[in-house]
């Protein structure tokens, strides 16, 4: 009997030291949501998908460290996998093009985190939001405080947190995270874009 109820209580300790790393997705904004959101009301969409090869891949690595995904030391993140297809949706406006906004995932600390990171026709950020995450203590990086930070900031701009960016205490990860997709939507939008003769 002795020996069952210390069994018993090796099993709560051990699911209680658990239980603190259990994370849950949770999905912010869909699709439509995060559109309706980022861009103006009744704005026609238009939807358009790059593929990323050659020199123009090779110089958005180039601008991005060298690679299309930000793994950092610590994260727990399963991999997420880099994509060489873009897609790119226009917000439009009696038949012109008024903004755009890509949607990018990139590894947090405990699970992907999917972004939208909206701009002007200029390239430069009007709205960011997180669309979904798994994170912890990362959770903050959803609240507008941290993502107003981005609106203003183009593909000039330093990106860096502790420089420009004020990170969330306890939530590195998550704020380097959220700094590299809107650096990487800046890039591919100059480089796809602006760039182009």
């Amino acid at each position: 009997m002795l020996r069952r109820w210390s069994l018993f209580g090796y099993s709560l300790i051990a699911l209680a030291f658990c239980l603190p790393t259990v994370c849950h997705a949770f999905i912010v904004l869909t699709e439509e949501q995060a559109l309706k959101e980022v861009f103006f009301s009744g704005a026609e969409i238009e939807t358009e998908t790059k593929t990323l090869a050659g020199d123009t891949l090779k110089k958005i690595k180039e601008s991005l460290g060298g690679n299309l995904i930000y793994h950092q030391e610590g994260s727990e993140s399963a991999d997420v996998q880099s994509n060489q297809n873009v897609k790119l949706f226009f917000a439009k406006k009696d038949g012109e093009r008024k903004g755009v906004a890509i949607i990018d995932e990139q590894p947090g600390k405990w699970g992907p985190v999917v972004f939208i990171i909206a701009m002007d026709i200029k390239g430069t950020v009007k709205a960011v939001r997180v669309m979904s995450y798994q994170e912890i203590r990362g959770r903050p990086i959803a609240r507008l405080a941290f993502m107003n930070q981005y609106k203003g900031k183009s593909v000039n701009s330093t990106l860096t947190v502790g420089r420009d960016i004020v990170g969330i205490s306890g939530a590195t990860i998550s704020s380097r995270s959220a700094t590299f997709a809107v650096k990487k939507a800046l890039v591919l939008y100059d480089e796809l874009y602006l760039k182009k003769p």
